[in-house]
């Protein structure tokens, strides 16, 4: 019997190639492409077209009512037809619609228009398809491996803000979107029809071997599909609430613009962080308590952020600890649904549980928009996201004990049993 250690060190030897393709599939997808670079590009459209600056950012919205729509039906494609064509196929359809917008002519309805066929056509490339991989090709490592294929959306995150602005100052705006659109099919796409693989697709279809876990209609007649909905929906509202208001909030805290760039870029770096470290964690430890911890440091950070005038340094503090819990979400639903219903109907799961972290994402940074409209400043609002953030960890603790434990813990456990069962009786025997 291979030893624990070895077992761990496998899983990343063979599953690396599928590691890279969701990094990448995932770090170029739906999720942090037009979130991150909408901030760069807003400017341009309300130059050229004399556009406000919140109609260009209702394209957000637009996207996220197109994803909770399509989002379910995803995730059933996932689970009938696997994984791997919807992922592809999603991504070559994303990367098109992106670069549609290089086509805008100054229509907001035909803008908008974009913003919800992208969000349609791009949900497959949302951690919906590429986690339900990786769940199934890694056990002992599950979180860990989860926080490293899904820290993708940090990396890109952070290296797309100064991409776009060199290619916007060289070639224009419309160029930065043809490019940048361009990004997946040229580096995304081949890495994965290399590469991405379901390790558990070759099951979905067989029914003498069906992959173990609840069926959508146990699941959700089950308390703890709530559970995880209402703690998602509270603490993704509190997460995305002051991101893409920071530059805003750090602007009336008195930081200059020169303060303001280099505070910025924090979020991406530490979304890494929270990625890597809230899966290492998730793997050793009960995955509610985890949850609950990490997500009172983004209160903390409100906090910071809440009184008057913080220093350079408390800034700092306060978002990366807001950014490392923006970092973990995606991985913790992931090894959540997992551990608690399974892998028969993984996907479909996760794209309804999608929804309460898409709605918490969409109205977050709405009603933060109208706390500084009403007040001209965001404390109300900081505060509101102080209490959600602990109000949300303490939802996931009912969720008990995990249902789908890994396989090779289990049978690690038993032989460690067995062992000090075998030790004992020696003990008992006299001159043993």
């Amino acid at each position: 019997m291979a030893k624990l250690s070895e077992i761990q060190q496998g899983e990343f030897r063979r599953g690396w190639p599928l590691l890279l393709s969701v990094v990448l599939g995932v770090g170029l997808g739906l999720s942090p492409l037009p979130f991150y670079s909408i901030g760069m590009l807003a400017p341009q459209l309300a130059k050229e077209f004399g556009w406000s600056f919140a109609s260009i950012m209702l394209g957000l919205p637009v996207a996220t009512v197109a994803v909770m729509i399509v989002g379910p039906i995803i995730g059933w494609l996932g689970d009938r037809v696997g994984v791997r064509p919807v992922a592809i196929t999603s991504l070559v359809l994303f990367a098109f619609a992106f670069m549609g917008f290089a086509l805008t002519n100054g229509s907001l309805p035909l803008f908008y228009l974009n913003w919800a066929i992208m969000g349609a056509v791009g949900a497959g490339t949302l951690p919906t398809t590429w986690t339900r991989a990786i769940n199934n090709g890694f056990e002992l490592n599950k979180g860990l491996a989860l926080g490293v294929a899904l820290m993708g959306t940090g990396v890109f995150g952070f290296l797309i803000k100064p991409f776009l602005m060199w290619m916007i100052e060289a070639h224009g705006w419309r160029a930065a979107y043809l490019v940048t659109g361009a990004l997946p099919l040229a580096i995304a796409l081949p890495v994965a029809l290399l590469a991405f693989k379901d390790p558990g697709a070759r099951r979905v279809h067989t029914q003498d071997a069906p992959l173990p876990g609840l069926a959508l209609p146990q699941a959700l007649r089950d308390a703890k599909f709530w559970l995880i909905a209402g703690g998602f929906l509270l603490f993704s509202f509190a997460i995305a609430g002051p991101l893409p208001n920071l530059e805003n909030l750090l602007k009336l805290k008195g930081f200059t613009k020169a303060e303001i760039v280099s505070l910025a870029p924090v979020v991406g770096l530490s979304v890494i962080v929270g990625r890597v470290a809230g899966g290492w964690l998730v793997d050793r430890f009960w995955a509610p308590a985890v949850a609950l911890v990490l997500l009172c440091l983004p209160a903390v950070g409100c906090l910071i952020l809440h009184g008057q005038d913080p220093a350079f340094t408390s800034a700092l503090l306060a978002i990366a600890l807001v950014g490392m819990a923006a970092g973990m979400e995606f991985d913790l639903l992931a090894f959540l649904i997992a551990r608690y219903f399974g892998a028969r109907s993984y996907s479909t799961l996760y794209g309804c549980l999608y929804l309460s972290y898409a709605a918490g994402s969409g109205l977050g940074p709405v009603a933060f928009g109208a706390d500084f409209d009403a007040t001209g400043g965001y404390q109300l609002s900081l505060l509101v996201a102080t209490g959600l953030l602990v109000v949300g960890g303490l939802v996931l603790l009912p969720l008990g004990r995990y249902r789908f434990a890994s396989e090779h813990a289990v049978e690690e456990q038993r032989i460690e049993a067995a062992r000090n069962e075998q030790v004992g009786e020696r003990a008992a025997v006299p001159g043993a």
